[in-house]
Order: structure tokens, then C-alpha cells, then sequence
């Protein structure tokens, strides 16, 4: 899957064991902020019927592959579609002089291979659920190749080696079925749908600074949409993420956007996914939950993303200054009926 900040990759066992001891036989999950995708696939591994939503659409798209795709009606007819794209011919245009050129977050003969790929994708009309796996194919190739510290807002000043290599596609890791009913992913405002989830537990892990993952991520965006936007900045970055600001981001709308949402769900279970970097505290946090009834709380210790620890950097890649810690602390806040025994779960970093 994608580099991607705030990816709960390293939380995923924890995540996992938290939501099985709520919901020890299975049912609906539904990871409202669903991002990376990470999580939506992980407890569709574990059998749960998951339901995944997200506003940008790259994170649709990833969740659309990734939670909603069956890897039995699509595993076939995929590999064929990569084998033609593997055939194009390498053709530069809007992605590699955006991305390639104006910025430098991909080598241009990747860039060219991006963009050939990425328009006969687009002439071949495709089915909405394969169209999302050929996609994520290609995005996760593009981030195999790419160089950048993770993060769409600076690029390297040297090419990074990896960025030398020839982007090559792979299947992405497709699940089967689940027996409890089909997998579902929305692209929607997590306020906006809130009122209509229902589901036995909800899994949230929204923004918890000013940090944007459109603006973060914007190559992404731009590809799945191909809709080929102005650029502005160093960056190259779409000129709607000035425009597309998440209540998330915003320190004094964050906690009436999340208090929204929680007063909205129709579930009886909450596990929430929080960083001590947020806008919110404990405090806050337990404050909000704590109206729905008992608040466990998981404490996780954890190095920070490796943007962190490889120092900060100018939008060309230089190296400018050092963060000030290189640790955080990602909670676990756990709303249910009644206290759940939570003492098989590690907290170790």
C-alpha cells in the first residue's frame, strides 16, 4: 500500500484486537475516515462487513480496491488489464510536467509511463470496482518510484535511487468475500453522511492538526480524477486545495465538527483513533464520548513519520532543522455500554 502519514499500519493488531473484543461474532464496521485504506482492509481480512468512507478520492478509490473489490470477480480481468498498460508506449504530458518537471517528485521516464498508462486507463471504460484496483495498480507503483519523504508538499533535491528504477506494476492485494454481506465504500463528508451510518461499531480516525491530506497527497487526487487542474506552487499542488478546507484542520471548528459527527452515528460502539499532536485533548476527548456512556482509553507509544526523523525540509528537499521530538503518543479511545475487558492489548511502541 501507499507511504501515507497518519496510516495506522503500526497500529493495525491493536486496532484489530480492540474491535474483536467489542464485537467478538463479526457484523458491520464502518471506518468513516478511511484514508489509506489500511484499516477497512485489515478487519476485512478479520471477516467483518466493512463499510469505508472518505471525502478525497484517491482515499475512495483506495477503499473502493480495498474493501468494497472482491478478489474473486476481479483478480482475472485485472491481471489483463495490466498486462496491456505494461505494453504502452511511454507518452509525457500533464502528470509528468506537473510532477516530473515543474516539481520533481517523480523521474520523468516514470512520469511518461504514468501518463500513457493513466489515458488509455481512461479510454477503456472500465467497470467502476476495477477501474479502483487498475488505479490503486498504478498508484502504488507511481509511490514505489517516487521521491519524496513521504509527503506530496516536498521532493528530494538528489533523485532518490528508487526514483531511478522503471515504475512496474503489481496486483494489489485484493480480499475475497466476506460471508457477512458485501463490502461497501463511500466518498462522502464524514458530517455530512454521519446520520446515515448504522453499523455495530464505528471506527473513526479523522485529521487532528492543520496538516491536510489533500494537500499532502494532491498527486494522488489529480490522478484518480485525471481531470488535469491548474497547479500552483513550488509543489505543483491542485489550486482547489485553497478552496477544499476540512473542519478537521481547523483548530477552532474541530471539536463541534467531531461532537457532530459522534452525536450523529447510529452505533452503539466508538473506537477512535487520536494523536497526542492533536487539536483535541484527552480531556476533550473523553468529554465528547463520555455523554454516549463508558470511556476505556489505550495509550500507544510511537516514533513519529519518518519525515520527522529524517529532520525538516525546505519544498526542494534541503534540509533546514530538526523537529522537537521524535515520539508521540496514539490513543485509543473506546466508547461501549459497559467496560470491556481491553488487558490483552499491548501498548508497546
Amino acid at each position: 500500500m501507499i507511504k501515507y502519514i497518519g496510516s495506522k499500519r503500526a497500529l493495525l493488531g491493536q486496532v484489530g484486537m480492540a474491535i474483536q473484543a467489542i464485537l467478538p461474532d463479526g457484523g458491520r464496521v464502518c471506518d468513516l475516515f478511511s484514508g489509506s485504506a489500511r484499516v477497512g482492509h485489515h478487519l476485512k481480512k478479520m471477516g467483518y462487513q466493512v463499510w469505508s468512507n472518505d471525502h478525497n478520492a484517491y482515499a475512495h478509490t483506495l477503499a473502493t480496491a480495498y474493501v468494497q473489490a472482491d478478489r474473486e470477480r476481479w483478480l482475472e480481468k485485472t491481471g489483463t488489464v495490466l498486462e496491456e498498460l505494461r505494453q504502452v508506449t511511454p507518452e509525457a504530458g500533464w502528470f509528468t510536467r506537473n510532477f516530473c518537471e515543474e516539481a520533481r517528485f517523480f523521474h520523468p521516464e516514470n512520469g511518461a509511463r504514468i501518463d500513457a498508462m493513466r489515458e488509455r486507463i481512461e479510454r477503456m471504460d472500465l467497470e467502476p470496482e476495477l477501474k479502483a484496483v487498475v488505479l490503486v495498480a498504478l498508484m502504488e507503483a507511481a509511490d514505489r518510484v517516487d521521491s519524496t519523504a513521504g509527503l506530496q508538499m516536498a521532493y528530494m533535491k538528489q533523485w532518490a535511487p528508487r526514483a531511478l528504477k522503471p515504475l512496474q506494476l503489481r496486483l494489489p492485494d485484493i480480499l475475497p468475500a466476506v460471508p457477512s454481506g458485501p463490502c461497501v465504500a463511500t466518498h462522502a463528508d464524514a458530517v455530512a453522511i454521519a446520520s446515515q451510518i448504522e453499523a455495530g461499531l464505528v471506527y473513526l480516525d479523522p485529521p487532528y492538526n492543520q496538516h491536510s491530506y489533500l494537500a499532502n497527497y494532491h498527486c494522488w487526487e489529480s490522478l484518480v480524477l485525471w481531470d488535469k487542474p491548474e497547479t500552483y506552487g513550488v509543489a505543483r499542488k491542485r489550486v482547489d486545495v485553497r478552496s477544499r478546507k476540512s473542519d478537521f484542520n481547523s483548530k477552532p471548528r474541530i471539536k463541534a465538527a467531531l461532537a457532530s459527527v459522534i452525536d450523529n452515528l447510529h452505533a452503539p460502539n466508538l473506537v477512535i483513533s487520536f494523536n497526542d499532536e492533536g487539536y483535541l485533548s484527552r480531556e476533550d476527548m473523553e468529554a465528547l464520548l463520555g455523554r454516549r456512556g463508558n470511556v476505556q482509553v489505550i495509550e500507544i507509544p510511537r516514533p513519529r513519520y519518518v519525515g520527522a526523523r529524517i529532520g525538516i525540509h525546505n519544498l526542494k528537499g534541503e534540509r533546514v532543522g530538526e523537529v522537537g521530538r521524535l515520539r508521540n503518543v496514539e490513543r485509543l479511545f473506546i466508547s461501549t455500554a459497559k467496560p470491556i475487558d481491553l488487558s490483552h492489548i499491548t501498548t508497546s511502541g
